[in-house]
């Protein structure tokens, strides 16, 4: 045994594990062909694991270029199925969003592009950390299933015109082993790998439109303006070259998104946007991303979203998706045992208002979890009784939490001991800061 693991011939090419994890690590480019081979075959367990965090951490130090990140993405979209509604009869459109604190958008949106006329086929995922998933807070609602068969998404798409699931296991299985390794391995943090990651996922799912959102600030993943933009144009550039309209927004992360983090609690914000009202932030961003999803997928004339909010269109496809789900709509939603009240330290405007220290607090009374197994509380959360720009008085709640668990109020609390800042010094980002296509 020579340590370098299997080498086969690939398309008339000789291949070996660490040939292509040299090349990169001297800073070369990888082929068309190293990429197939090496992407189908640690799929198969023929590369090791150990030999493929060498050339993720080569990826991270070397950077990709464009080429590189689209065959990436070409190679584990090939590693499974890939679904195709082009015979719907009805455009297709979806929304991605690279995750945040209160970040509820997909619950309103995607009832609201279905009820003006396209189709979305939303397969959304789970929250890890201080960021919450769009699949907890909807199995907040009593009976509803995330799993959808692709025939069940068809009949949804047709019969309803939106569905909201969990991705199955036979879509681009390449890169939920490659997820599951960066993850343990310090090799999260690159740009070409996090967008060959998302956007392989959602060419599997056979949309015909993308718009991207990609959250910038505290509590999301890119801190800065220009990291984001960079990984919205390699996004937008992968769906480009692959034949699907992307565009992206980058849209503020350095405060929650409205009043609520939490599952059920989220949940029950939505349904006041959906029922024409809501925190403005929320309805300011579900109705613009939903034009331009129904932009992206040919719809400049269809019926507005605004529209379809204030006439309860929206609040009919919600309910529709929730029952063909196995929800009830009309049944209560979950509440905490224990609630407790964080009150204002001083009087003052409130000028900054730490998303990612409130993603933390939810966390850690229960909203979120450690690890993908952990479970989670479905009332567990944070309501936010002032936002950045409101004034306050010393005393009055700032924050309410919500537990099944009272042993977690104080660290949860600690959380929040730094989140607020009154006076002058801080400039809130704009909601919507950028549009890239």
């Amino acid at each position: 045994m020579n340590g370098r693991g299997p080498a086969e011939s690939y398309q008339g090419v000789r291949m070996d594990a660490i040939d292509v994890i040299a090349t990169k690590r001297d800073g070369g480019e990888l082929s068309p062909e190293q990429i197939d081979w090496v992407i189908a075959a640690y799929t198969r367990g023929e590369v090791a694991e150990e030999q493929m965090a060498a050339l993720n951490m080569a990826i991270v130090w070397r950077g990709m270029t464009r080429a590189e990140v689209g065959r990436w993405t070409e190679a584990m979209l090939a590693s499974g199925e890939r679904l195709d509604f082009s015979d719907l009869g009805v455009p297709t459109t979806d929304k991605h969003s690279t995750g945040g604190v209160g970040d509820k958008i997909t619950l309103p949106l995607t009832p609201t592009v279905a009820a003006c006329g396209a189709a979305v086929p939303q397969l959304s995922g789970r929250g890890l950390g201080h960021t919450g998933g769009t699949l907890d807070k909807l199995e907040s609602v009593p009976g509803w299933r995330a799993e959808v068969s692709p025939a069940g998404m068809r009949r949804m798409l047709l019969d309803v015109g939106g569905v909201i699931c969990a991705a199955g296991t036979g879509l681009a299985p390449a890169d939920r082993k490659l997820y599951a390794l960066r993850d343990v391995t310090g090799t999260v943090e690159s740009i070409p790998l996090i967008a060959s990651s998302i956007m392989s996922k959602k060419l599997a799912e056979g949309t015909g439109a993308l718009v991207l959102d990609v959250k910038v600030g505290s509590g999301a993943f890119m801190k800065d303006v220009a990291s984001a933009r960079e990984l919205a144009r390699t996004m937008v550039g992968i769906g480009t070259d692959h034949g699907v309209r992307t565009v992206a927004l980058l849209t503020a992360m350095d405060t929650p998104l409205g009043r609520t983090v939490g599952n059920a609690l989220e949940v029950a914000e939505s349904l006041e946007v959906l029922a024409g009202g809501g925190p403005p932030d929320v309805v300011e961003l579900t109705v613009t991303l939903a034009r331009e999803m129904l932009a992206a997928a040919g719809l400049d004339d269809a019926a507005d979203p605004a529209e379809a909010l204030r006439d309860g269109s929206a609040m009919d496809a919600w309910r529709r998706m929730v029952a063909a789900q196995g929800g009830d709509p009309d049944a209560p939603l979950p509440v905490a045992a224990e609630t407790h009240q964080v009150p204002a330290a001083e009087s003052g405007v409130l000028t900054r208002l730490d998303a990612h220290a409130v993603g933390v607090a939810a966390w850690r009374l229960g909203a979120g979890r450690a690890r993908k197994e952990d479970p989670v509380s479905a009332g567990a959360g944070v309501t936010l009784h002032a936002k950045p720009g409101d004034r306050v008085r010393a005393g009055q709640p700032l924050f309410t939490l919500h537990t099944d668990d009272p042993g977690r109020l104080d660290h949860a609390a600690e959380a929040l001991s730094d989140a607020c800042a009154f006076g002058g010094g801080h400039t809130p980002l704009p909601l919507v800061i950028d549009r890239v296509e």
